[in-house]
């Protein structure tokens, strides 16, 4: 189930990217969207945006497996970006 947004302006910003065990990432990329790169999570009644550069929790929170998981996500993303030459 996907989250509920404050407007439909938020859903068109962010696209969802991954789902998975009841995850959803989103992210939207523009040029001079403001620092640090990132993107955002959500899991139930959880939110919380992880910097893609450090792999950090910027704000908000998620239970510690939904953190691992996340994480795991973002390190196998990135080990194929440096494989295949392109983010996402």
């Amino acid at each position: 189930m996907v989250p509920p947004h404050d407007t439909l302006q938020e859903e068109i910003a962010l696209p969802t990217i991954s789902m998975f065990y009841g995850i959803i990432i989103r992210m939207y990329f523009a040029p001079g969207e403001h620092p640090p790169p990132h993107f955002h999570v959500y899991y139930a009644e959880y939110t919380t945006t992880v910097d893609i550069r450090t792999c950090e929790l910027i704000e908000g929170n998620l239970p510690k497996k939904q953190i691992k998981l996340t994480l795991a996500w973002l390190n196998y993303i990135k080990k194929s970006s440096c494989v295949t030459g392109t983010w996402l």
